[in-house]
C-alpha cells in the first residue's frame, strides 16, 4: 500500500511538472515578451553642439546594451543646476554639467552617487578631473573633458621664448586683458593660487576656507595695480578680437571657446601655449588658471540607476572621449586619450592638457559659496587696476571680500 502511494505520488509530481512545462511553452508562444529582458528607458541631456558625438556614442552604447533605449535631448549644460532645481522628475536620467555645480547639486540631493564606477574612473582619468568629480569624499561625476584658459599669441610678433614670462611678453609685445571690466575675477582670481593662498579650502569645498586676506593676497593686488602702468598691458574686453587682428595687441588669455575666432583672425600665425610665469614680488612662479571639468551626472531619483550609471560611465570612456575630440573638439580628461597622437599634435589640445597639470591650474572651487566670491571680487580687481584702492586699503578690502565670500549658500 505504501509502495503504491509512493508510486502514485511520483506520478502525480511528474504529471504536474509536465503540465507546468506545457503551460510555460504555451505562454512563451503566445507572449514572446515574457522571456525577453524588459526594456529600460533613459533620457540623456547633452549640449546642442555635441550632437554629432553623442548620436554616435548612444548608438554604440545601445548596440552593446540592447535592453537599454536612450532618448537624447539637447540643452545647455550650464543650466543643469537650474533645470534640476526646477523639476527633478522631468530632468534627464543622465546629464552634462560643469563641475563647479557639483557642490550645489550634491548638497541639494539632486545627484546619484557614483557607487559602481568610481574606482575604475580614478584609474583612467587625470587627477584634477577626478577632483572635480568628487564632493565631500564621494564621487558623483563622470569626467568626459576639461577646459582651461591658455595664452593665444601672434607668432609674427612674439617668439616661443618671449611668451615664457609675463615680463618678457609685455616687454616684447602687448597683451590684452580685461582687468578694468567684468570677468576679471575669472581670469585673475587664480593668481591667489600662484601666490600660495587657497579659495574655499584645499579641495575648494569649504565655505569658510578662503585665506587671501594676508600678505600673499596683497601681493596679488599690488601686481594688478602695477599693470595699469605697464605699457605692454592693454585693456581689452569685447574688442579683444579686433585688437588681435589689427596687431594692436600680440597676445591675450582665453579658453577653447575663443579658438575658432582667433584662428580665423590670425590663421597660421596663431600660436597657443600654456600661461607664462609671473613675479608677484618673490620671484618667478607659474601663473595659474582655473580648471573646468566637464562631467556627466545621474539624477538622484532616476528609476534606472544601474543603467544610468552604466550609460554615464560609457560616455566618459575612451571611445566616447575620442569621438568628442574628433567631432566636438573638446579636450579629453582620459589619461590614455590625452597621450594620443591626435591630442599631442593639436596645439590647443596640448596647451590645455599642459594647463590641466598640477601647478598650472586648480579646479574651480565646488563650494556653493563661490557664488558670493564672483559678485564681490570683480569690483575689487577693477578698482585696484584703476588705482582707486590705496596700498593701505588693500588688506582691509581683502578681509571684506573673504567675509562676503564665506557666507553659506545652499
Amino acid at each position: 500500500m505504501i509502495k503504491m502511494m509512493k508510486m502514485t505520488t511520483g506520478a502525480m509530481v511528474t504529471l504536474m511538472a509536465a503540465s507546468a512545462a506545457v503551460g510555460l511553452l504555451s505562454m512563451s508562444i503566445d507572449s514572446p515578451t515574457v522571456s525577453a529582458a524588459k526594456t529600460q528607458k533613459l533620457k540623456l541631456w547633452v549640449d546642442t553642439d555635441t550632437k554629432p558625438t553623442y548620436v554616435q556614442a548612444v548608438k554604440d552604447f545601445e548596440k552593446a546594451n540592447p535592453s537599454v533605449k536612450v532618448t537624447i535631448k539637447y540643452t545647455n549644460s550650464t543650466d543643469a543646476l537650474k533645470n534640476l532645481q526646477k523639476d527633478p522628475s522631468a530632468a534627464a536620467d543622465v546629464f552634462m554639467f560643469p563641475h563647479d555645480q557639483i557642490g550645489s547639486l550634491a548638497s541639494q540631493g539632486l545627484l546619484y552617487q557614483n557607487t559602481k564606477y568610481a574606482k575604475s574612473l580614478k584609474s583612467t582619468q587625470i587627477t584634477n578631473a577626478m577632483k572635480g568629480a568628487t564632493y565631500k569624499g564621494k564621487v558623483y561625476g563622470y569626467p568626459y573633458g576639461i577646459e582651461s584658459q591658455v595664452l593665444y599669441y601672434n607668432k609674427t610678433q612674439l617668439s616661443g621664448d618671449d611668451i615664457k614670462s609675463w615680463a618678457n611678453l609685455t616687454t616684447k609685445g602687448k597683451i590684452g586683458t580685461n582687468l578694468a571690466s567684468a570677468g576679471a575675477n575669472y581670469i585673475f582670481a587664480p593668481l591667489f593660487y600662484t601666490a600660495g593662498d587657497t579659495l574655499y579650502g584645499s579641495n575648494g569645498e569649504k565655505a569658510k576656507g578662503t585665506n587671501i586676506d594676508n600678505k600673499n593676497g596683497v601681493s596679488v593686488l599690488n601686481w594688478i595695480k602695477a599693470q595699469k602702468d605697464n605699457a605692454g598691458v592693454v585693456q581689452a574686453s569685447t574688442n579683444t578680437l579686433s585688437l588681435l587682428q589689427s596687431g594692436k595687441i600680440s597676445a591675450t588669455l582665453s579658453g577653447p571657446w575663443s579658438y575658432n575666432d582667433y584662428k580665423k583672425a590670425l590663421g597660421d600665425n596663431l600660436g597657443i601655449a600654456p600661461y607664462p610665469t609671473i613675479d608677484l614680488g618673490s620671484g618667478e612662479k607659474q601663473m595659474q588658471a582655473f580648471l573646468g571639468v566637464k562631467l556627466f551626472g545621474v539624477k538622484q531619483d532616476t528609476k534606472q540607476p544601474l543603467a544610468a550609471m552604466k550609460l554615464a560611465k560609457y560616455l566618459s570612456g575612451d571611445k566616447a572621449q575620442e569621438l568628442g575630440f574628433k567631432n566636438s573638439h573638446y579636450i579629453p580628461s582620459s589619461k590614455k586619450v590625452q597621450l594620443s597622437t591626435d591630442i599631442q599634435n593639436d596645439a590647443l589640445a596640448k596647451a590645455v592638457v599642459d594647463m590641466s597639470k598640477k601647478g598650472f591650474s586648480t579646479p574651480m572651487p565646488k563650494s556653493p559659496a563661490m557664488a558670493n566670491f564672483w559678485t564681490s571680487s570683480d569690483a575689487l580687481f577693477n578698482d585696484t587696476y584703476k588705482g582707486k584702492i590705496s596700498d593701505s586699503k588693500m588688506l582691509p578690502k581683502l578681509t571684506t571680500l573673504v567675509k562676503n565670500a564665506s557666507k553659506s549658500v545652499k
